[in-house]
């Protein structure tokens, strides 16, 4: 798509990104909130500042990818279609 996407479609959440500091959530009211992976069953299984900076990291890398002409328009981050209960390394 070509053009700015539409935003502000959250009625209780509100999303806000800097391309120095990343995601800011929060409420619709201005209170801090968190991201979070929910699976199909409604389970919590990533949630808070891992999830904004895995989600900002991915988001930039495919970005970076296209801009330089890598022909990767898709980032994920972790191979597609592996199961793995590792927990990732602090991206400290």
């Amino acid at each position: 798509m070509i053009g700015i996407p539409k935003t502000g479609t959250l009625e209780n959440g509100r999303i806000a990104a800097n391309v120095t500091s990343g995601y800011k959530i929060t409420t619709a009211d201005g209170r801090p909130a968190r991201l979070a992976i929910i699976d199909e069953e409604g389970n919590v299984v990533d949630s808070g500042d891992a999830v904004a900076r895995e989600t900002w990291n991915v988001c930039i890398a495919v970005i970076k990818n296209f801009k330089i002409g890598q022909g990767h328009i898709v980032v994920h981050s972790a191979p597609p279609g592996l199961v793995t209960h590792d927990r990732p390394k602090s991206l400290a």
